[in-house]
């Protein structure tokens, strides 16, 4: 009998370890599901994930970033990427921020450093436990957000540069412009919203090579999108971003290599620094520019 139960006690462990495993993950195709260990989370912004049911074998994946009082739940809801995922195999992650107000930290010294321990290092490490946990294609991986998570898409370009192979922010703000003399997390800083933080493409560029030091590899392309009537981020964040970008990637801002009226629609402009660079200006447009998931799919490859 003692060795009976000695078994069936054995046999018990085992259940209970595999079941433990499996409700770490809580991943369910076809589902957002959430992921509540995935290694380091230096801050408490909780971990979304979708995996389509028609997952390709070494997948991409699109971090895709709510705006302030969202959510997973809401960004999931209310973009086009859980539909595309189905339709091109793709993972898609849905970080939902900690903070009172659901903004994005993309201000204090730590999430504005690569490692550094802030939102943009806990999002990081998302993408680095779905990479190992789903063999994903690490030439395939990309950032989109829209108002505060257009601003960690341009911080986690920033910061990251050796994770993001592309970067779309739908109505946001230069990397690094909102940062806090105070070092405060999740801080505002009105002048920057405001449109008054001017600085020249190498100044602005700087900005981003500070965030990595010494980091000498692949940058990701960026493409950036801005309304004229835009009053929560003035338009002229759209013009200081395209200098951050032009700035890094070392085109000439003040020369770009192409400038196309209605494209990618009527009242849009799209102005092209170079291959790796482009920025559509929405004419009339406000907060925020409405995703374009279409062309998002051909900016990332997938298309």
């Amino acid at each position: 009998m003692r060795s009976v139960l000695a078994l069936l006690a054995s046999y018990l462990a085992v259940v209970s370890t595999s079941t433990t495993s499996l409700s770490k993950r809580a991943v369910s195709p076809g589902t957002l599901s959430q992921v509540t260990s995935f290694g380091n989370a230096p801050t408490k912004a909780a971990f979304y994930i979708y995996v389509p049911k028609a997952l390709v074998a070494a997948p991409g994946v699109v971090v895709a970033i709510h705006y302030c009082t969202g959510s997973a739940q809401l960004y999931y809801d209310g973009s086009p990427y859980k539909t595309l995922s189905e339709q091109y195999g793709f993972i898609v992650i849905y970080p939902s921020s900690p903070h009172s107000g659901t903004c994005w930290d993309v201000s204090s010294k730590a999430t504005l450093k690569h490692e550094g321990g802030g939102d943009s290092n806990t999002i990081a490490n998302m993408v680095k436990w779905t990479i190992n946990e789903y063999k994903a294609d690490t030439t395939k991986v990309f950032v989109t957000g829209s108002s505060s998570g257009a601003m960690m898409t341009n911080v986690l370009a920033a910061t990251y540069p050796d994770l993001f192979l592309a970067g779309i922010a739908y109505s946001g703000v230069p990397a690094g412009c909102f940062v806090s003399a105070s070092d405060g997390v999740d801080a505002w800083n009105g002048t920057c919203a405001n449109g008054q933080s001017s600085a020249t493409p190498a100044e602005w560029a700087q900005v981003v090579f500070d965030m990595y030091p010494n980091y000498n590899g692949t940058r990701p392309k960026m493409q950036i999108y801005h309304g004229s009537s835009d009053t929560a981020l003035l338009p002229n964040n759209y013009n200081e971003t395209m200098k951050q970008w032009a700035g890094v990637w070392g085109y000439s801002y003040d020369e770009p290599d192409a400038t196309k009226s209605n494209d990618p629609q009527s009242g849009y402009t799209r102005t092209t620094y170079g291959p790796m660079v482009e920025g559509i200006y929405a004419q009339g447009v406000g907060h925020t520019v409405p995703i374009r998931g279409a062309d998002d799919m051909k900016y990332f490859g997938f298309a």
